[in-house]
């Protein structure tokens, strides 16, 4: 036992300071992506705190706020639009108990006049556009404008005609894939490898296993964004449990694995660009911007843009 601790022990002291020294100098082992855009601010949905989410007016308004990212989710019409909806069905945002899916595009109902902002519950949003919007017409009215589009569920016919609208529009470089599921991320990086993709939830829970366990400065990265919940806003303004105590413990736990400044610096540094969402409080970009994040995504691009002005540029990443 003494001679395997004897061998052991110098080993595994070895392989500690090796992994901090590469975590810290990951540009010694890879080479970093080099990203089109930097998306310091995002608009959830459009900017749906200011206007009706996903609307053409919510992202007039992002980008008269000089937004860097419009996040927005795609689905299908029956009559194969790709339209943007953050809901397969549309009974929320519309009061109609009928999906997306099972009707065409010119049948689709208006939006309500005033819809509750989801990540700033009590806080409701209103506009004078009401009409959903094609994925076609948001790349013709914002040709440069960074895209990330969230696909939700495996429909191949969906994945495959945002690939082809991303094609023709020549957005490649500037239109993220972004799915929580692995098994949706494999067939859209299938239909087009070309765009930049997103870690998926099981992703993300890999690169914070290797992370942990010393192994990531030496395992390859290909995506080039994290985007991620900011673990402060569970039980405040995020609530992924119906339980509050589920919510209490998700906070804690998430807060102590996620919040971890070596970890964003060393992504930073590989060139994965770190994006928090949803963030909606200005205690809340402090927060995100301090970890070394590269951005933040909000229902209200004005309160960000204003941050955004006060305070500058961020500090480089050491």
């Amino acid at each position: 036992m003494s001679s395997l601790l004897y061998y052991a022990l110098p080993a595994l002291s070895s392989y500690v300071m090796l992994s901090i020294f590469f975590l810290r100098r990951p540009r010694l082992l890879h080479t970093p992506w080099v990203s089109a855009f930097c998306p310091r601010l995002g608009a959830h949905r459009g900017g749906s705190g200011e206007r009706l989410e996903n609307t053409m007016e919510a992202m007039e308004n992002a980008v008269a706020q000089r937004a860097d990212l419009l996040e927005l989710d795609c689905q299908l019409t029956r009559d194969g639009v790709v339209v943007v909806s953050h809901d397969k069905s549309l009974s929320r945002q519309s009061g109609v108990n009928r999906d997306v899916g099972s009707l065409d595009f010119e049948e689709l109902p208006l939006y309500k006049e005033e819809l509750e902002v989801y990540f700033s519950p009590g806080h409701f949003a209103h506009g004078s556009d009401r009409h959903m919007v094609r994925l076609e017409d948001v790349f013709r009215s914002f040709p440069r404008m960074p895209i990330s589009v969230e696909v939700k569920e495996q429909n191949e016919e969906l994945i495959r005609k945002i690939a082809g609208l991303v094609r023709h529009y020549e957005r490649d470089e500037i239109t993220i894939w972004a799915s929580e599921k692995s098994s949706v991320m494999k067939k859209c990086k299938a239909a087009n490898p070309e765009m930049p993709t997103a870690f998926t939830i099981s992703r993300g829970f890999w690169v914070l296993l290797l992370y942990y366990l010393g192994l990531l400065p030496f395992i390859s990265i290909p995506e080039r964004f994290l985007i991620s919940f900011l673990p402060t806003i569970i039980n405040r303004t995020y609530f992924p449990f119906s339980c509050s105590g589920l919510n209490q413990l998700a906070a804690v736990v998430s807060k102590w694995l996620i919040m971890r400044k070596s970890l964003i610096q060393h992504l930073e540094q590989r060139g994965v660009q770190v994006v928090f969402w949803c963030l909606n409080e200005e205690s809340d970009f402090e927060v995100a911007f301090r970890l070394g994040a590269t951005g933040v995504i909000t229902d209200y691009p004005t309160a960000l843009r204003r941050y955004l002005d006060n305070h500058g540029p961020p500090a480089p990443a050491s």
